[in-house]
């Protein structure tokens, strides 16, 4: 019988999906109004760098205004548990009129975090609120917003100005997170997850195991 590393195991075929959101994890994104009030918006493409966070955003959405003229934001990442709440405000858009692009799918919908069933709790360093009910919040001030090759996407260079995360998936005593204690809600092509057990840990992890007989 082939196994996985046996090159005839497997049977390559070449496709053409519409998206390619291949496990990241998903963003409750918060951002401040032209009135002060504050859009919630969940993003599917987000990745970090040091502390450098890359944003993939719609050129028509909110946030993508909100961020242009205002660059101060809350990138809060809720638990998997949580996939309900994000999927409740998903087909929603704080942006009036509702643009064309988005008219057959969205309608509008200002109060987000109440449509979400989500409580705002105020911000250390930006105007927008945090998620309180997000297990990590990461408070950044975008630093680049530039249009990708196509004009069909934002893409925003946020700097980190200051990480909140609940206590409980908190090393103690120290500044990691514990990875078997937080389970991120992760987009995998459109369908909801959460992460399974773990299979090892990178020889640079500062933290234990969870379990140190699987690696």
């Amino acid at each position: 019988m082939p196994t996985l590393s046996d090159p005839t195991a497997a049977t390559h075929v070449t496709i053409s999906p519409k998206i390619l959101y291949f496990g990241t994890p998903v963003v409750l994104l918060s951002t401040e109004n032209d009135d002060g009030s504050a859009n919630l918006a969940p993003i599917s493409s987000a990745w970090a760098l040091g502390h450098t966070v890359v944003l993939g955003l719609g050129p028509d959405g909110q946030s993508g205004h909100n961020l242009t003229a205002r660059p101060e934001m809350v990138i809060n990442l809720p638990a998997a548990h949580q996939w309900q709440a994000v999927e409740r405000i998903a087909s929603l858009t704080g942006r009036h009129p509702v643009p064309a692009s988005k008219r057959d799918r969205f309608r509008f919908e200002p109060a987000k975090f109440t449509a979400a069933g989500l409580r705002p709790q105020d911000s250390l360093h930006v105007h927008p609120p945090r998620v309180a009910d997000c297990p990590l919040q990461v408070e950044a001030r975008a630093s680049r917003i530039h249009t990708a090759t196509g004009g069909a996407f934002l893409i925003v260079e946020a700097q980190v100005l200051a990480v909140h995360a609940d206590a409980g998936i908190v090393v103690a005593g120290t500044d990691h997170v514990d990875p078997s204690a937080w389970n991120p809600l992760i987009y995998n092509f459109r369908h909801y997850f959460g992460l399974g057990a773990q299979l090892g840990h990178s020889f640079r992890s500062e933290t234990p195991a969870a379990n140190p007989s699987s690696s």
